[in-house]
């Protein structure tokens, strides 16, 4: 499996999860997830895929400064509805990171490790994103501001010749490669633009 070169300067997001530790299935309860990790999961690299990657990213480095992130204890609401739009894609990356469910997550373990629920939809917030600690009850909420990095003007062009009867293996090659030069400078050339993705405090939404 190959993918484009840029996906591994891409920095991994560490957590830590204790469920992962009590089965076995991970040393200390370490796991690292790769930008590649989200495309395998959503089926493909895009803006939206790139946006919900650098928005889990910056919440959770805020909300663990100075340790893992704890997998599984983590709450995360999106002010949009499932269906709308991309929230879904958006969701998808948030909560592979996080561990964060919905209502067919994982149910827990002697009480502990649940995961159901903790993904929302529908959220009164004023972010794209709010993600919370269940132990300390601190949030943040989160935007990302693509016009920051707005789509190459030729891509309309590339896409209605990629996609036409008859399009050869170059034209969509073109496409793709131009597609993910986008997305490379949204995750690599803007990734530390302040403007892209703001976190800001918020208050957290009580437990379900």
């Amino acid at each position: 499996m190959k993918f484009p070169a840029f996906f591994d300067e891409v920095p991994a997001i560490a957590v830590r999860d204790p469920l992962a530790e009590l089965l076995g299935a991970a040393e200390n309860g370490r796991i690292e997830y790769c930008y590649a990790d989200a495309v395998k999961l959503a089926g493909h690299s895009c803006p939206t895929v790139a946006s919900a990657w650098l928005m889990t990213a910056r919440a959770l480095a805020a909300l663990y400064p100075h340790e893992l992130p704890e997998r599984g204890n983590i709450q995360v609401e999106l002010r949009g509805a499932q269906e709308e739009g991309v929230e879904g894609g958006i969701a998808l990356v948030a909560g592979l990171i996080t561990g964060a469910a919905g209502s067919g997550g994982f149910k827990g373990i002697a009480g502990r490790h649940a995961r159901r629920e903790l993904l929302r939809f529908g959220a009164p917030i004023r972010g794209r994103l709010r993600f919370a600690r269940l132990d300390t009850q601190r949030a943040v909420e989160v935007d990302f501001h693509g016009e920051r990095v707005p789509m190459p003007p030729e891509m309309k062009a590339l896409l209605a010749v990629a996609v036409a009867p008859g399009a050869t293996v170059e034209a969509r090659g073109a496409f793709g490669r131009r597609w993910q030069s986008w997305v490379k400078a949204i995750l690599i050339d803007h990734r530390d633009d302040p403007q892209l993705v703001e976190v800001h405090e918020a208050n957290a939404a009580a437990p379900a």
